[in-house]
């Protein structure tokens, strides 16, 4: 059974709560150029629905920027803040929000969800992205390869995927919440990578930061500190944790778990058997807890995953 793009936000589908209900626009409601169909999923900044362009019938993927913790919908369609005290953080979330969309859209890669347009309406904004089908990777890791996936299937995912985050960095910005909840597998083994709801300008600047999104397993240690200083190890960190649970087939123990104490069995030890030992190594680089100790950039992760050539040994330090 093919999956929705957008269909799950945390490493799991979103409870239907009736209190959340006001969040959503109604399906059938008209903004720009988009008919609502249905909600796709909704998450602490913003919501995601299914829609159809008016002209042509296109389906689309919308995302509405909606910070629950700031704002509500009023009676009509807007967005308000819920209070005078969060106008200011609101209206600065929604400059950013547009932003983003505005780089966003400059984002060309196949392995990354394409934004086709942004615009304003209600008092908010909204991104337009491509609508997809496939499987989300968590879901499958976790209904379907409980026993671990094949090296072919890490190469297969991991080298675009790898290439994608690339491109991210390179545009100034960092995802700060790659998980195998938000990659979709699509037909032929293809990856695409979604949701940058929390996606943040890098270098980083504080005055930027409007919010923190946590994904436990996943988030690095210098995520769940405000001052922490975020860069692309930080993206490596959730990439090297997902490939762990495309090894394990459950969610790695959390980032401050293992500051505390790191029962973690090494994958290069746990794994041996199975697969190349420049995989295992590479995951495990990419999981160091301190972020001064993993590879800084991805053409440095990607370099420890390229082979020696033959008869010439890898440098050591």
């Amino acid at each position: 059974m093919r999956k929705p793009l957008f269909g799950t936000t945390e490493g799991k589908p979103e409870p239907t709560e009736p209190r959340a209900a006001s969040y959503f626009l109604e399906p059938g409601t008209l903004i720009d150029q988009y008919i609502i169909e249905r909600p796709l999923a909704g998450g602490g900044f913003s919501s995601v629905y299914l829609a159809r362009q008016s002209e042509d019938q296109t389906q689309v993927a919308i995302k509405e920027y909606l910070p629950r913790r700031l704002a509500h919908r009023n009676g009509q369609l807007e967005v308000v803040p819920v209070t005078e005290d969060a106008r200011r953080a609101f209206i600065r979330g929604r400059q950013l929000f547009l932003e983003e969309a505005k780089v966003l859209t400059r984002l060309k890669h196949r392995n990354i969800v394409e934004v086709l347009n942004f615009f304003r309406a209600n008092a908010t904004v909204y991104l337009v992205m491509t609508f997809e089908y496939g499987k989300v990777l968590g879901d499958y890791l976790l209904k379907e390869k409980k026993g671990g996936v094949s090296e072919q299937f890490l190469t297969m995912v991991f080298l675009p995927l790898l290439d994608g985050v690339r491109t991210i960095h390179n545009n100034g910005l960092l995802h700060l919440d790659i998980k195998p909840h938000n990659i979709l597998i699509r037909s032929g083994g293809d990856p695409l990578l979604l949701d940058f709801g929390a996606c943040q300008p890098y270098p980083y600047e504080e005055r930027s930061r409007i919010g923190k999104v946590l994904s436990n397993g996943f988030s690095p240690i210098e995520q769940y500190d405000q001052d922490g200083m975020l860069g692309p190890w930080s993206d490596l960190y959730a990439l090297g944790a997902t490939m762990r649970m495309c090894l394990d087939g459950t969610f790695p123990p959390s980032a401050p778990e293992r500051a505390e104490r790191d029962i973690l069995v090494p994958a290069a030890k746990a794994y041996r058997r199975r697969y190349s030992p420049i995989w295992l190594e590479a995951i495990d680089w990419a999981m160091e807890i301190h972020p001064e100790q993993r590879p800084q950039s991805v053409a440095e992760f990607l370099m420890s995953l390229t082979p020696a050539p033959p008869g010439q040994e890898p440098p050591t330090e």
